[in-house]
């Protein structure tokens, strides 16, 4: 199996469907500007701390090196290119500014790494690691994401908690901090490194998505990123593509076909079920508030007459039950008091009728139900 990567792990967790399309069939997704956009900022940090010995670059030498790197790929015109290039050096302009001022030498930066989980290859690029003054380990993720990072997002993000687990056994120093730095607003948001129980974790989780990959379980989840750029391979979105009939996946003639005047009528019935499941609701309603009002328990129509009767619904306690069948040890037999294992139990002949009879004496009202029958007179009863 290839290495995994966090973007990889992410993906399969998005949806595992669109992880096999990409990594294992091939297919290459469209370009995002927002991708060409990170891109470019993240090399130009990179540039700025990857230097062999202070000062780091001039402004302007960083402007340049951003002018003649600079990625074009997926904007939808050239107006909003400009707009996020000159955006992007106003952002680096302030990076600058108030690195500049402090600038200290990292540990690494863009730091290529291969680990081994479990017997699961992991690779990926830190961006940058820092030396504190304990000679604990800093890491910093760079995020050019619209909105700054709430405290839970960081305290959860994965990608942070594979890379802690990547320094750490790379350098076997601890690392005791953690940072996204948001270079839109040029704002760190820190937080202390991982308890080894979160990053057990995450290794958990790793090994987990190998073997899901490894089994070739790779079905379609719907998410907020759909549709993505393979809706034709999607079984959410495929029939779109094949104009309500041509080919099925495996790529053959489909057994059985729907017109869209069917897909479109059906839409139609279920808003009229609801419409009329609001109008039945609110008559169901009056002729209880009714019948309650004047002590009926029967209402006639010219050709129907509607029953209203109050149902006790029997059952048990869930403490009941449990403090008798605990000390019996029975209660797994029906952990949660599922209805059908108890059920079950009362039949076991191999349970003592004894105990079967002190369950059943167990048994009382838990509920009362509103329900109306209508009958046409002189029919049979038809409940609703």
């Amino acid at each position: 199996m290839r290495p995994l990567s966090f973007s990889q792990i992410n993906l399969y967790q998005t949806c595992p469907l669109s992880y096999r399309l990409q990594y294992i069939d091939g297919l290459k997704p469209k370009d995002k500007w927002y991708f060409s956009f990170g891109s470019t900022v993240h090399l130009c940090a990179e540039h700025f701390f990857r230097v062999r010995v202070p000062p780091p670059p001039a402004l302007e030498e960083l402007l340049r090196f951003y002018e003649e790197n600079w990625l074009s790929g997926g904007y939808e015109s050239a107006e909003e290119e400009a707009n996020y290039k000159a955006y992007g050096k106003e952002m680096l302009t302030t990076f600058w500014e108030i690195h500049n001022r402090d600038f200290q030498m990292p540990l690494a930066v863009e730091k290529l790494f291969y680990i081994d989980i479990g017997g699961v290859k992991l690779r990926g690029f830190i961006d940058r690691v820092d030396k504190l003054e304990d000679s604990g380990l800093s890491i910093v993720d760079y995020k050019t994401s619209k909105e700054l990072f709430t405290n839970d997002y960081l305290r959860k993000d994965l990608q942070l908690t594979l890379y802690q687990i990547a320094a750490e056994q790379l350098w076997q120093l601890p690392v005791e901090k953690l940072t996204l730095y948001h270079m839109r607003s040029n704002t760190p948001v820190s937080c202390p490194g991982r308890k080894p129980t979160q990053l057990n974790e995450a290794k958990q989780l790793v090994l987990d998505v190998a073997e899901k990959i490894n089994q070739g379980i790779f079905p379609a989840t719907e998410n907020d990123y759909c549709p993505c750029d393979f809706p034709e391979h999607c079984p959410y979105y495929r029939h779109l593509y094949r104009g309500g009939i041509a080919e099925t996946a495996a790529g053959e003639p489909p057994s059985t076909t729907i017109e869209a005047e069917d897909i479109e009528r059906y839409a139609s019935l279920q808003a009229q079920i609801k419409e009329l499941q609001k109008e039945l609701d609110e008559l169901r309603q009056g002729i209880i508030s009714y019948c309650e009002a004047e002590g009926l328990n029967r209402v006639f129509g010219p050709e129907n007459e509607i029953t209203y009767q109050l149902v006790e619904m029997t059952g048990f306690k869930e403490e009941d039950i449990k403090s008798l069948l605990e000390p019996e040890g029975l209660w797994e037999k029906v952990t949660g008091l599922d209805q059908s294992r108890l059920k079950q139990l009362l039949s076991d002949e191999a349970v003592a009728q004894e105990l079967r009879d002190r369950i059943q004496s167990l048994r009382q009202i838990i509920s009362t139900q509103q329900r109306l029958s209508v009958k046409r007179r002189q029919d049979e009863d038809k409940e609703i």
